[in-house]
């Protein structure tokens, strides 16, 4: 399968306590690591609020993209657990107990009591709120989970774009999150399929170089061309990281014409890197 036809991937990371800095996310720097292990990269992550209105947004233009789509956040039964009625408002859609996430949920919660010493008790007000963890937007899909048994769910836009909600908790959301990819996505892994080339440029001004990377890019489609600036490095000063990411054949060609482009410039260099 050809690297362009490959779905861009997306994050979003929903929960007030990222916003308001009470917990630091470790959801995309692991998500980046998941995509990277399997050749593929991370497109584009927001963060959200538990604002039902920027949530219920989000999800519309995930929907209505043609991207693949991890949501982390939001997905329990509490008052400020808002994601599963922002989907299906998003998706135009009632929610529905899904017939196997009830069946899950409520082994959970036999488990849960016989961990106890106590009886399962089906009836019992709590136990029946916790049935609202598996009501999903209507044609909802499952995600196992196989830390506790409580799971997430996939929905379809009508746009293509493919949904799929996971706990914030990383210990949960993790697993799923892998589960998901090497199940649906694994004809789009491209082992080895993707390099990173570049060199460090010292001294040099981007606004210089800038006519450079767009020769470069216009004459090599399907590469993208990159700039990394520092003013402070301790080892290398005032620096650019200029280099090309793309399929290794056509990133090889396109760094062979960047440094043929760069010997029109005065300019001294540091090391090439490769990743």
């Amino acid at each position: 399968m050809s690297f362009s036809m490959t779905p861009t991937f997306g994050l979003i990371i929903i929960g007030d306590e990222i916003m308001s800095g009470k917990r630091q996310d470790k959801h995309m720097p692991k998500v980046i690591e998941f995509m990277n292990a399997r050749g593929l990269s991370l497109g584009w992550a927001e963060y959200v609020g538990d604002s039902p209105e920027r949530i219920t947004a989000t999800l519309r233009r995930a929907f209505d993209s043609a991207d693949v789509v991890f949501c982390c956040g939001g997905i329990g039964a509490t008052p400020d657990d808002h994601t599963r009625q922002c989907a299906a408002r998003a998706l135009g859609v009632p929610l529905a107990l899904h017939p196997e996430a009830k069946r899950l949920i409520q082994e959970r919660m036999q488990d849960t009591a016989k961990e106890q010493g106590l009886p399962y008790e089906p009836e019992r007000a709590d136990n029946l709120h916790r049935l609202n963890m598996g009501t999903f937007p209507q044609g909802a899909a499952i995600i196992p989970n196989p830390y506790n048994k409580i799971p997430g769910f996939s929905c379809t836009g009508p746009g293509g774009g493919a949904v799929h909600f996971v706990p914030g908790f990383p210990v949960m959301a993790w697993p799923m999150i892998e589960s998901v990819l090497d199940t649906h996505y694994s004809a789009h892994f491209q082992q080895d399929a993707y390099v990173e080339k570049s060199v460090i440029v010292l001294g040099a001004m981007e606004a210089t170089l800038t006519p450079l990377m767009e020769a470069i890019e216009a004459a090599h489609p399907g590469v993208k061309v990159f700039s990394l600036p520092s003013v402070d490095h301790p080892q290398w000063g005032r620096h650019i990281e200029l280099g090309v990411k793309g399929v290794p054949a056509q990133a090889d060609l396109a760094y062979l014409a960047l440094r043929e482009g760069l010997r029109a410039f005065s300019l001294e260099y540091g090391p090439e890197l490769v990743r």
